[in-house]
């Protein structure tokens, strides 16, 4: 939105000027700054908001990568940066650490980082990499041992046979008459205006 009033800002100049009562609205130079930091500092934002709010797709490994790239290039400080969009750069990042910062978190981003082919340990620490495989091996172990018993505990239930269930009634069901039930009432004394 920003960068669209940013690209059209002469026919918005323009529009504006032509009405007495909205020419207090025309955009001054100071505006225009404002607008431009803002949209140094979130414009790179935008593709990876919509990258990660994918439905089809599994992103919770992307987090960890993506905070990295945000703190180290993204939204680091740049030579011609202006105070605001730096100050929004860092607020950005002071908010983004902070929701991710609680140790349960980074451990379930790192898992998930390394199950991924993609991430592996590439922005997990080096010493939590052994942590990371003895836990994934550990619950491996536990879910092996859980099948298996599972598996035993279904051969003692086929011997006897599951109850059958109701079989549902589809939506369609419930409006469906017989031609011959319904009656078309008679509308010749109904009055017709003409």
């Amino acid at each position: 939105m920003i960068n669209r009033i940013l690209e059209q800002q002469k026919a918005v100049h323009e529009v504006l000027s032509e009405d007495r009562n909205t020419r207090h609205l025309i955009f001054g130079y100071q505006d225009l700054d404002v607008l431009e930091s803002v949209s140094k500092a979130l414009g790179p934002l935008l593709e990876f908001t919509d990258a990660l709010s994918g439905e089809d797709y599994v992103s919770v490994s992307h987090i960890k990568p993506v905070l990295s790239l945000f703190n180290t290039t993204i939204l680091a400080p740049e030579e011609g940066d202006t105070d605001m969009t730096k100050s929004l750069k860092k607020k950005i990042l002071e908010y983004l650490n902070s929701k991710y910062e609680e140790r349960v978190t980074q451990e379930l981003l790192d898992v998930a980082s390394f199950l991924d082919p993609r991430y592996k340990t590439q922005n997990i620490s080096v010493n939590d990499v052994p942590i990371i495989k003895a836990r994934l091996v550990s619950e491996m172990k536990m879910m092996e041992h859980k099948h298996s018993v599972e598996c035993r505990e279904t051969r003692v239930e086929e011997v006897s046979p599951p109850p059958t269930k109701k079989a549902k009634k589809m939506l369609g069901s419930f409006f469906k008459r017989s031609t011959a039930s319904v009656t078309v009432p008679n509308r010749s004394h109904c009055c017709h205006r003409s």
